[in-house]
């Protein structure tokens, strides 16, 4: 069975827009990194959209890219996507999948059929799988600003507090950090 690891851009307030940040080679490395090391994607339909309406046409060639968005965008454009949805049921970019069963069901039966782990990258849908206990790991990359606006992590609450325990914490150029904790059951 693959574990389940939640990660994404923060802020120092908790922001996770996904325009605030640092983005240059090292952070799109890092991400890339961690796709790469992933058996498939995890998305909720906002995400999936907001990736959908930008990657495809990088992957492409349609769209202008420095070398590593490129590089990026290709290996996405081929990882296996699943998008956990209730409003939409068409996903026709290249291997996305739409998880159909309850929640728990349908993302418990991933992991299971994904020996090398899913990666999750919505915020509020962490928020729904954290309440499930699906989530096995967090790899943040902490970004040096308060952004001072939502969205924000777990903007939404958990019924209890989640015990973390610190796997590892590295300094990137500019100030980020990339944190890695898993569940402290």
């Amino acid at each position: 069975m693959g574990i389940l690891t939640f990660s994404i851009n923060v802020t120092l307030d908790g922001c996770v827009d996904h325009q605030e940040g640092i983005a240059d080679d090292e952070t799109h490395a890092y991400f890339t990194r961690l796709m790469d090391e992933a058996g498939a994607m995890l998305w909720g339909r906002v995400t999936y959209e907001m990736m959908e309406s930008a990657w495809p046409a990088v992957a492409r060639g349609d769209a202008d890219a420095p070398p590593a968005l490129r590089e990026w965008a290709v290996k996405l454009d081929v990882k296996p996507k699943y998008v956990v949805s209730s409003t939409r049921n068409d996903f026709p970019w290249t291997n996305s999948h739409h998880i159909t069963d309850d929640l728990r069901a349908g993302v418990q039966k991933l992991k299971d059929m994904t020996p090398a782990g899913v990666l999750l990258g919505s915020a509020a849908l962490a928020a729904e799988l954290d309440r499930l206990e699906l989530i096995d790991e967090y790899k943040f990359l902490v970004h040096p600003m308060i952004a001072g606006h939502g969205p924000t992590l777990y903007r939404s609450g958990l019924p209890n507090t989640r015990r973390l325990e610190l796997v590892s914490a590295t300094p990137l150029r500019d100030g980020v950090v990339a944190m890695h904790y898993r569940r402290a059951d």
